[in-house]
């Protein structure tokens, strides 16, 4: 599968312009940034891969109560949950077993490549995330992209080929059978 629907007439990303797509100084306003609804989340990309040499792309999730991101694995991502609102429960599986764990705001997690992790929204939340270069374009190649932060839109669900695709696209491997001891 193909992305042509994250082009514009040109050829060039619909999101082209918004970021600089370069390494130089640049600010945005509140809520500005790349926007693409995922679910019922929306995702707000401030910073990608494109303006840090490919180092790290940063991104603001802000997330229903109940949305649930099911397990899975990034082969090369390592990925941050700071919480900037609400309250998300984190599953993570590690060599010693799973630990479940609440984020609250100012409460920060690390997930490094390889691990399988899961996380549940508790209260309507903001997320601030972190991760490798490049993986911040998922939220569009998986998800719809968005003018703006709008809570009140539907979600938007993608079908089976589109997830795959981004999966692939991202190295990141969905475990759609495993369950959590918590969740």
């Amino acid at each position: 599968m193909s992305f042509e629907y994250l082009s514009d007439a040109s050829g060039r990303p619909a999101w082209d312009g918004v970021l600089p797509g370069r390494p130089t100084p640049f600010f945005l306003e509140a809520g500005s940034g790349e926007h693409a609804k995922l679910f019922g989340d929306h995702f707000t990309v401030m910073l990608s891969g494109d303006e840090t040499d490919g180092q790290f792309g940063m991104f603001m999730a802000t997330c229903p109560p109940g949305e649930v991101i099911p397990a899975h694995t990034h082969a090369d991502t390592h990925e941050t949950f700071f919480i900037v609102e609400g309250a998300v429960r984190v599953f993570l599986e590690t060599p010693e077993g799973e630990i479940d764990k609440l984020l609250e705001p100012g409460d920060f997690g690390f997930v490094p490549n390889g691990y399988k992790h899961a996380y549940r929204v508790e209260k309507q939340s903001r997320m601030l995330g972190v991760a490798t270069g490049g993986f911040e374009r998922f939220f569009q190649h998986m998800g719809t992209l968005a003018d703006a932060i709008d809570p009140a839109s539907p979600p938007y669900v993608p079908d089976f080929p589109r997830m795959g695709a981004a999966a692939q696209r991202h190295h990141m491997e969905f475990h759609p059978q495993h369950r959590w001891e918590n969740q």
